[in-house]
């Protein structure tokens, strides 16, 4: 990567990634063609990505906390659980192509559709938050698989967590957002430590694209803090379905 266009190129796409991870999910699903087209080995972009990643959860939890959305410790409970998940999942990360792959998780993406458009109305008001007891145990077996799979790509996972959280929990989806990307923080340090001693981290790369997904995070998280609920529905909406045509008809 020499051209000065393509640093121009990280810090751009990064914005829109970062944006789109806070305010979704499924950024990754751009930025790992875009590091692969650059020149990356695939398992080096996963890598890699992993930075960009690390700084722009940073961000937009700070960016949440600044607008008074924190779920601490909930979040903490979580993030330790999909933290030791990512470990196993950065292990057995091997090959992120195939089309198989792609054409299932593409199911899974329009299925997160039909619940988002077809869901049973929860009204805000009478919305209480099962974050104790056996909803926290669910919670934190749950984010141990979610945590397997972040560590091997992450790729589509916000959608899912999102979800989870909003179904299961029962918060609203700000804060859900505002723990997603807590506990996406806490398990990526792990995933991209193990990444870096197999030596597959290109930091400078990593660290010019963070520039780009630390500043879009940032926008969004006190965007979708502003917005409510109906940004985010709207944009998940959006968002999982350009993500599933994608996946269904493109290599990622």
């Amino acid at each position: 990567m020499e051209a000065w266009y393509h640093y121009v190129l990280l810090i751009g796409m990064g914005f829109v990634v970062g944006f789109i991870n806070t305010v979704a999910g499924g950024g990754s699903l751009i930025a790992l063609p875009v590091l692969i087209f650059l020149g990356l080995p695939p398992s080096v972009a996963n890598g890699t990505n992993r930075v960009a990643i690390v700084i722009q959860t940073a961000l937009a939890t700070a960016g949440f906390k600044s607008k008074q959305v924190s779920t601490f410790p909930f979040n903490l409970y979580l993030g330790i659980s999909g933290l030791l998940g990512a470990i196993i999942g950065a292990y057995i990360a091997v090959d992120i192509h195939g089309e198989t792959f792609n054409k299932i998780l593409a199911i899974v993406m329009m299925l997160v559709v039909f619940i988002i458009v077809f869901k049973p109305k929860i009204r805000l008001e009478t919305l209480h938050e099962r974050i104790t007891g056996k909803y926290l145990w669910i919670g934190i077996i749950s984010f141990f698989f979610f945590g397997i799979y972040g560590g091997f790509i992450n790729a589509g996972l916000g959608f899912i967590m999102i979800l989870f959280l909003h179904f299961v929990n029962r918060m609203t989806l700000v804060r859900a957002n505002a723990t997603k990307v807590a506990v996406v923080f806490l398990y990526t340090l792990s995933a991209l430590l193990v990444f870096a001693l197999n030596d597959k981290v290109n930091w400078k790369i990593g660290l010019i694209l963070a520039i780009g997904n630390g500043s879009g995070a940032w926008l969004a998280s006190r965007v979708s803090v502003d917005k409510g609920d109906g940004f985010i529905k709207s944009f998940l909406v959006i968002m999982v379905s350009i993500m599933a045509i994608k996946l269904w008809f493109f290599d990622l």
